[in-house]
């Protein structure tokens, strides 16, 4: 059985989902109530509510279910980005990454496999799709990619130390069912407007959108299967995989793709835009995994609209 943290959440549902279409049953754990989606098996999944930092909830799930693995995608890091008691919430994310990895050495867990994110690459130098073997810079602008290469960091240490398996995701951007507006990219925003058949609103935007911008985006239940697989490999060759599509994609092409189902949506983007594009190396998660995307941005796109237009909200 493999515990899934955030497993209720949007990347971690299709994770779990993608878990139970591989063979596994799963325990999800959940900070708030929140309900099953009508697409996990109620018989297969066992739902735990805790905070992965209150270190006593979480080992007493290991008495209650018997756990072989771990994917811990609960964010383990500050939020909101600027949060009004920065010392604690710094202490309260460390919490739950060092809960979740004494859980694993005292569950005696075959694999432990930690979230992180394409934004550990912020500011680093180099031509070419980014390689899990690349030097990241030091710094970072927002408190996810560095609270993201600290946890690489301190799992690094843990894993030559304890032994563990310990197992790094750098996830790409990522869209689809159950998914957010994202602070980064367009994509959701772009699809609900579609949808709703209104113009988007991205005020949530870091920074202003163009038709040009791009990011290595994957569809989420891509992404599921691709840290579904990476828990499940008999063998893996490398502790830090990047999950993403391997290919660059600009919100002139999403456009387009979402424009294969709504041909009138009203979701122009004025012209220009930042190059060069972050894209993912994937060849290791290829080759230790076989993992290819099974989306394209046309078949994402559709499938997402789908499932917004039968009355799905975020």
């Amino acid at each position: 059985m493999i515990l899934v943290t955030g497993g209720l959440g949007f990347i971690g549902s299709h994770t779990v989902r993608s878990l139970l279409d591989l063979g596994e049953d799963c325990v999800v754990l959940q900070r708030r109530a929140r309900a099953l989606p009508p697409f996990l098996d109620r018989a297969r999944v066992a739902v735990e509510q805790a905070d992965v930092t209150d270190r006593e909830a979480l080992l007493a799930i290991g008495r209650r279910h018997d756990v072989t693995g771990i994917v811990h995608l609960a964010g383990s890091y500050p939020w909101p980005p600027v949060p009004p008691a920065p010392v604690e919430a710094t202490r309260r994310a460390l919490d739950g990454l060092l809960n979740t990895v004494q859980a694993a050495q005292e569950w005696g867990v075959r694999r432990l496999g930690i979230a992180s994110t394409i934004g550990v690459y912020f500011g680093a130098r180099g031509d070419g799709p980014l390689r899990e073997d690349d030097p990241l810079p030091m710094s970072a602008a927002v408190s996810i990619p560095t609270f993201k290469k600290v946890g690489e960091l301190l799992g690094g240490f843990l894993a030559d130390t304890t032994g563990l398996d310990i197992v790094d995701y750098r996830i790409s951007g990522t869209w689809g069912p159950l998914g957010h507006l994202d602070p980064f990219f367009a994509g959701p925003a772009l699809a609900r407007a579609a949808a709703r058949e209104t113009e988007p609103d991205l005020s949530h935007l870091m920074e202003p959108a163009f038709a040009e911008d791009g990011i290595d985006l994957n569809y989420v239940k891509d992404t599921g299967r691709a840290i579904a697989l990476l828990q499940l490999a008999d063998r893996l060759n490398h502790r830090t995989y990047n999950v993403g599509s391997g290919r660059a994609t600009t919100n002139a092409h999403l456009i387009e793709a979402i424009r294969k189902t709504i041909p009138d949506a009203r979701i122009d983007l004025p012209t220009g835009g930042r190059t060069p594009h972050m894209v993912m190396d994937t060849d290791r998660l290829r080759e230790d995994t076989g993992y290819r995307p099974d989306y394209d941005t046309e078949r994402a796109a559709a499938d997402y609209i789908a499932w917004l237009r039968a009355g799905n909200e975020a």
